[in-house]
């Protein structure tokens, strides 16, 4: 009797191209759950409509300022308000902030200015302090702001002075990456002058004012 076969075996070349096509299946499907995973993982970073969490209790934010001070006015106790007889001068400051909140900061910051008078002599500033502050977040946009209070040594024409400062501050930057951000800053600054000496014996004494204006260019680092 002959024997019908319905369904013919397959030969061993066709087993094996047939092993090979579903093994590329399931290595392609790994690929894709890889990927879907690595993405997943990312999201934090590349999804920028949550920036305003991105910080948290405990990030540390190191900043590099670099621009330039300008005199606004003096004023003196006795005689008023006055010019400034200063020029153009330049600017550099290094500090550092920790977050208590996801927007609220402390840290502390050290700086040095220096601009030329019209007499030819150099004036010399070394504002020291601590400061706190908060900071707004808009997506890749963060808006530091803060205040500083602390000491500033000075020196002109071999005087110096030493005693109390304090400065207003604001600043715009753009988030780069997780680590970079680099952005503008501006600052108002109080530096007073209160000493013993007089003009006339029974007078009153000899306190004058400084007031500058800063502008300088921003790098911070976050960690």
């Amino acid at each position: 009797m002959r024997t019908i076969k319905l369904f013919p075996l397959p030969s061993k070349r066709w087993v094996f191209l047939l092993l090979i096509l579903v093994s590329a299946m399931f290595l392609h499907a790994q690929d894709a759950d890889d990927e879907d995973e690595y993405e997943g993982g990312l999201e934090i970073d590349s999804d920028w409509s949550r920036a305003s969490n991105l910080y948290t209790s405990g990030d540390q934010v190191f900043c590099i300022n670099l621009g330039f001070p300008i005199s606004l006015f003096f004023v003196d106790q006795q005689e008023g308000y006055f010019k400034t007889k200063m020029k153009l001068g330049g600017f550099g400051a290094l500090a550092y902030n920790y977050f208590l909140t996801p927007h609220w900061f402390v840290g502390g910051e050290v700086s040095g200015m220096f601009a030329a008078t019209v007499g030819g002599n150099m004036f010399y500033m070394i504002p020291i302090g601590i400061r706190g502050g908060y900071q707004f977040i808009a997506n890749r946009f963060e808006f530091p702001a803060y205040l500083l209070l602390g000491v500033a040594p000075q020196s002109h024409n071999q005087r110096t002075y030493f005693g109390f400062f304090a400065k207003a501050a604001a600043g715009a930057f753009f988030r780069l990456n997780s680590e970079w951000s680099f952005g503008l800053n501006t600052s108002f600054w109080w530096a007073p002058e209160w000493t013993k000496k007089t003009r006339d014996p029974g007078s009153t004494k000899i306190n004058i004012h400084g007031f500058f204006l800063e502008a300088s260019l921003g790098a911070r680092y976050h960690f």
